[in-house]
């Protein structure tokens, strides 16, 4: 039997500062809104407990050359706030290709992770003050069993919007009216699911549009034991804005408590810089100041998804087609090949002047410029969350995972964006029609822009002091206050 460890034992009044350990996900994507959190909390009080898995860390160090500083939160440390900060093994060595491997490195995060998080959590839940809380990303399995090891309380953070985790945290109504893991699911609109008015099921996560022939892969165990786990969290904290998914956000209080804080950006700490990035970032200031007011669409397929040599070509031919100025963002990884050559020969050359492309770049300092006048984005939920605040209109070419459903709140309920492709493969003529769609001064562009200014509005209202964001970060902080001191009573 398991030792159960009570660390409020110690003296009476630690509840008055929490002290929780903080576990993201070990991709870019999570570990980004998940060290704003960390920044939060500690300005209001908590000590926090950063833990970044070894190869993360690796990488984030490899991408600041000049650093030679080991913790990244160095300069949040230096302007008084007590964040510690630890690194674990996933299990896999540092030069195994996470990317590439994806699948087995999901494997190893489902059967062996746990067990480093045990020692980890084991070692530090005595320390001074004591570790009181769990903060883990709602994709982990484990987040009950240590919690309820340890007798911490049991947060799970979620990185998306409320609406891909209210379709995963009702898989078994999916399940039950044959529109998942069935042998041939069904296309007609999903209207049953709490909170949800109508979705079509292209527009669901993409692991759920799975037939019962391809339910057993690596992505589908890992929802199942998640979103079953989850439902044992003491609270749940979505990266979301209340007014954007109201609906939605309510159903999902009936269950058990959520609270809707975003976008999650650190407050008053504006000069603080916690290095995120896992590839070394270009500066594109220069090339930005030498464009017109909205003129450049900014290009990005986010930091791990992956792209066809095809749509690449595509996509480029259609760049020069709608003859925009353009940034693009191209990881050397976003073909998942080995092929290093993936642009059309002699692209590079014929863009000059026009186009710049970088490996990576610091995307909120690109976007927040006023050069930039449209997103073509991968749909990610941090890239339409830094959209809305930077008041940039989404042109959407979903990947993989959540962005699918995201593309629908995009387009569809929000109308901030557009489709760039209604039909595969896409055509260089219709991404050149979609950039211009976007980008010109005509009746569609303007309602976008128009709208955007609107959603821009809502979320930094949701941001000020008596904003929905704020109010519901304070509500979780009072809660889990009183959590802590009915565990120590």
């Amino acid at each position: 039997m398991s030792t159960r460890y009570t660390p409020m034992a110690m003296a009476n009044n630690q509840y008055q500062k929490p002290h929780a350990v903080i576990f993201p996900l070990p991709l870019q994507g999570h570990v980004i809104p998940s060290v704003r959190l960390a920044l939060k909390l500690a300005s209001n009080g908590f000590t926090i407990t950063f833990v970044n898995t070894l190869s993360i860390h690796h990488r984030i160090r490899k991408s600041q050359p000049s650093s030679a500083d080991n913790n990244i939160f160095t300069g949040a440390a230096k302007s008084g706030l007590d964040i510690r900060y630890m690194t674990i093994s996933d299990g896999f060595p540092l030069g195994f290709d996470r990317s590439l491997n994806h699948d087995q490195f999901m494997e190893g995060l489902l059967h062996v992770f746990s067990s480093h998080v045990d020692e980890l959590v084991g070692k530090v839940v005595h320390c001074d003050p004591p570790v009181t809380c769990l903060i883990a990303d709602t994709f982990f399995v484990w987040s009950s069993m240590i919690a309820d090891k340890y007798n911490l309380v049991n947060v799970s953070f979620w990185t998306q919007p409320a609406l891909v985790l209210t379709l995963c945290y009702h898989l078994d109504l999916l399940r039950q009216n044959g529109h998942f893991a069935s042998q041939d699911n069904r296309k007609d609109t999903i209207d049953y699911i709490p909170g949800v008015r109508a979705i079509e099921p292209k527009d669901v996560i993409y692991f759920l549009q799975a037939t019962a022939d391809n339910v057993s892969k690596v992505a589908h165990r890992i929802a199942y034991k998640a979103f079953d786990d989850v439902k044992r969290a003491d609270f749940i904290v979505c990266n979301t804005v209340q007014e954007l998914e109201s609906e939605t956000i309510l159903a999902l209080q009936q269950k058990q408590p959520i609270y809707a804080i975003g976008p999650v950006f650190p407050i008053g700490l504006a000069t603080t810089v916690v290095p995120t990035s896992l590839w070394s970032e270009s500066d594109c200031t220069q090339w930005l100041h030498t464009r017109s007011h909205g003129s450049a669409l900014y290009i990005s397929f986010g930091s791990c998804a992956h792209v066809s040599k095809q749509d690449v070509v595509e996509i480029a031919y259609g760049v020069v087609l709608s003859g925009v100025s353009f940034i693009w963002v191209l990881r050397p990884d976003v073909v998942k090949s080995d092929e290093a050559d993936f642009l059309p020969t002699g692209f590079e050359d014929e863009i000059k002047g026009k186009g710049l492309i970088v490996p990576w770049c610091h995307q909120m300092a690109v976007i927040s410029h006023p050069t930039i006048g449209g997103f073509l984005s991968h749909c990610g939920w941090n890239s339409i969350l830094e959209s809305i605040c930077c008041g940039v209109p989404l042109l959407c070419f979903p990947l993989q995972s959540d962005q699918f459903t995201n593309r629908k709140l995009v387009v569809d309920d929000w109308r901030i964006g557009l489709n760039l492709c209604d039909k595969k493969p896409i055509t260089r003529q219709e991404v050149a029609d979609k950039i211009k769609g976007l980008m010109n001064g005509d009746q569609l562009g303007d309602e976008l822009r128009k709208n955007m200014k609107e959603f821009k509005r809502i979320v930094e209202n949701a941001l000020s002091i008596d904003g929905s964001s704020e109010k519901n970060f304070n509500q979780f902080i009072n809660d889990l206050k009183l959590k802590l001191q009915r565990k120590s009573g």
